[in-house]
């Protein structure tokens, strides 16, 4: 099915994705979108991550919904029905991984386009999505949750700014922000996994908000950084200014 010289593993792939997913990396390739798809940098339940290389051989992440996950439909059509922005949805969980790979790249298009460290959207289509790679000499970032940080007081500092500013620039709650989904790119925090941030206006975004800054409190208070009452840091992020 895949050119066996322009992919790590051709006999892998076919294993983990289903007939349409091949077809459209195959797509892929052929329309000069990806040159190569390299190792697993990720693997979950919903997808996996790719070290990948573009036409101009620089590295890029390749983000692949997996079609048949049902963790779909457990767990992420509410974070879909109550964003506004994705008002149909089809019932079937095929129709709802490629939603969600939609919402996952206009979240980072929003995020980056607001200047938070993000990974840059390049493209996306049906469950596949193509975004900057994070990190050096073609290795990936480490999470906080493999490598905490050396200064976790200015990590800290730093994350509540950017969750401030993607609250007032990109309008938006991460939702599941943790050491899990934080890279420290040269010290500095780069957030990915943003596929279930909702907009403010969702009827759970404030609730998220609380969760997100919880989490940060609770990692970083471990590794002796001096962190801010929950309630203060909150009624920061909201209000403006």
């Amino acid at each position: 099915m895949l050119e066996k010289d322009r992919t790590a593993d051709s006999a892998v792939l076919e294993e983990v994705f289903d007939r349409a997913t091949l077809m459209l990396i195959y797509h892929l390739l052929n329309k000069g979108v990806i040159d190569r798809i390299l190792g697993v940098l990720k693997s979950g339940k919903e997808s996996r991550i790719y070290r990948g290389l573009d036409p101009e051989g620089d590295d890029v992440a390749i983000k692949i919904y997996l079609t048949t996950s049902k963790e779909f439909r457990r767990g992420m059509r509410p974070y879909i029905e109550g964003d506004p922005r994705f008002k149909v949805i089809g019932r079937d969980t095929r129709s709802l991984v490629y939603a969600w790979a939609q919402k996952e790249f206009k979240n980072l298009q929003t995020a980056y386009s607001s200047g938070i460290r993000v990974p840059k959207p390049l493209y996306v289509e049906k469950n596949v999505l193509v975004m900057e790679f994070i990190g050096e000499d073609s290795s990936a970032a480490p999470t906080l949750r493999e490598k905490p940080p050396s200064k976790p007081q200015k990590m800290y500092d730093a994350l509540l700014k950017d969750v401030k500013a993607l609250y007032q620039e990109a309008r938006l709650v991460h939702g599941d922000l943790s050491e899990y989904n934080i890279m420290d790119l040269k010290g500095e925090p780069v957030i990915f996994d943003v596929s279930q941030a909702v907009s403010i206006e969702h009827p759970r975004a404030r609730e998220l908000l609380l969760r997100d800054l919880r989490n940060l409190n609770r990692f970083f208070k471990k590794l002796g950084a001096k962190t801010r009452e929950v309630e203060d840091v909150f009624k920061w992020v909201v209000e403006d200014g």
